[in-house]
């Protein structure tokens, strides 16, 4: 596998360098890497239903001149002769459409000098290991899910000079544990090491799950209960930011949650802090444009806006400073600070309401007001007196940002859990949130 991906790395070099000597003096391009060595095996009913290994990469060129730009993408194999021949039917055909585009008044040309190269290692299960070693502790289970694990390789170029490579090998097992009733408990593993007791802790607490699910279903009506958010729930919670609040292009246009946040007409609890952590090593630091972004970006400290997400055409449209943010101004990396709320703490301090491990077909339904709705899904429990009763109905909820993660917001637990990102259209998605659980007063559920 090092001989593999040192004649990638060669091969994407070289490409690089003849972009470079091919560039007219007018043109600027950026050439992006995504590349995959990845093991896929999906499990249904604890039985092997589909494996294999998929090589796959792909280059998007993007050609820019006289404030325009398109792109193209190809397949990239690591073989020169076939990669250049791809390459450069593209910046023909680029060369050709870009006069007939329109002007783009905010067109962001590369620039500076950034370099960097991250190679992380790891210690995964070894491709023949994989399906004993996850079914030996769910055999008689009705284990479904998929891992998903292998080198992952992100690499960038363009004509400034700019040059970055990133490698890191990792793995997903994203799985559920069904029941006759259809009820299920949810759950992952993820990293850069499997975990042998970790994965056996996860699968025995699932298992005890599993047991209350066996329990009829309490009804409840409509109305404000006392919630925990286990840190999957929370992870699904801090998602919503990523679309449409800590973009300062939609806090510009008006579009943004976190508008009167940062317009200082309200802020959160002091309890609530909020970061992008590159020092994780998960993702790549750099954009789409090449550009770093800072090891540690602070977004919420104790409760106030202190950092938007703000890319450099955001930037030049308004006049910000830029600091590394993607184009679509996302979370890559996020790590939401801990509390003080102890595991065995959990239960006792909710006493009484819903122990909510999972959510779904989360939206905002109010987005000015920080509103989101959404569901209930997975192992989700009604406590009585600091004791799980029975299982619950989905229920769905109507809940604005501005209370729970602000004068409801009563706790966050003293330890985290990496809630990896499981996507794996196109290629295996890279990252996740670092987050607590936390215990909410008066959350909103409408049925």
């Amino acid at each position: 596998m090092k001989e593999e991906l040192s004649t990638l790395e060669v091969s994407f070099n070289k490409l690089l360098e003849t972009l470079l000597n091919k560039k007219a003096g007018d043109e600027a391009f950026t050439v992006k890497l995504s590349s995959e060595r990845s093991q896929f095996t999906r499990f249904n009913h604890a039985k092997v239903r589909q494996t294999g290994c998929v090589a796959d990469g792909w280059i998007e060129l993007t050609l820019m001149a006289d404030q325009r730009s398109s792109s193209r993408q190809f397949p990239f194999t690591g073989y020169w002769e076939k990669d250049w021949q791809r390459a450069y039917q593209a910046l023909q055909e680029l060369r050709n459409e870009l006069p007939l585009l329109p002007i783009d008044t905010y067109l962001v040309l590369p620039s500076g000098n950034n370099t960097s190269r991250e190679v992380h290692h790891s210690n995964l299960l070894a491709p023949e290991a994989v399906v004993p070693t996850i079914l030996a502790e769910v055999a008689e289970l009705d284990f479904t899910g998929i891992y998903a694990g292998g080198i992952v390789i992100k690499g960038y170029g363009d004509s400034s000079g700019q040059k970055h490579w990133f490698v890191t090998d990792t793995f997903t097992l994203d799985y559920s544990l069904f029941i006759s009733s259809g009820q299920a408990v949810k759950g992952t593993c993820a990293g850069s090491n499997w975990n042998a007791e970790s994965y056996l802790a996860k699968i025995s607490e699932a298992k005890k799950q599993i047991k209350l699910l066996s329990h009829p279903a309490k009804e409840l009506s409509r109305g404000q209960y006392k919630t925990y958010f286990a840190p999957a729930a929370v992870a699904d919670l801090l998602s919503m930011l990523s679309w449409g609040a800590v973009s300062e292009a939609d806090i510009q246009q008006g579009n943004s949650a976190l508008a009167v946040l940062s317009r200082q007409e309200k802020q959160l609890s002091p309890k609530f802090s909020l970061k992008e952590n590159f020092q994780l090593g998960l993702v790549p630091r750099f954009n789409e444009l090449g550009e770093m972004a800072a090891p540690e970006l602070p977004i919420i400290e104790q409760g106030i806006l202190v950092n938007s997400l703000v890319s450099s055409r955001t930037a030049k449209e308004y006049q910000k400073t830029a600091n590394g943010a993607n184009s679509s101004e996302s979370l890559r990396t996020p790590e939401v600070s801990l509390g003080s709320l102890r595991f065995e703490q959990i239960l006792p301090s909710l006493d009484t309401g819903l122990y909510v491990s999972n959510l779904h077909y989360l939206n905002w339904s109010d987005r000015p007001t920080g509103r989101i709705t959404g569901m209930t899904r997975y192992a989700c429990f009604w406590v009585e007196n600091g004791e799980i009763i029975a299982p619950i109905e989905n229920l769905r909820f109507d809940e604005s940002l501005y209370r729970f993660w602000g004068e409801n917001l009563v706790d966050l637990t003293n330890f985290q859990e990496f809630i990896p990102e499981v996507g794996t259209y196109d290629s295996r998605q890279l990252g996740g949130s670092l987050v607590p659980g936390m215990l909410i007063n008066d959350f909103t559920y409408t049925l």
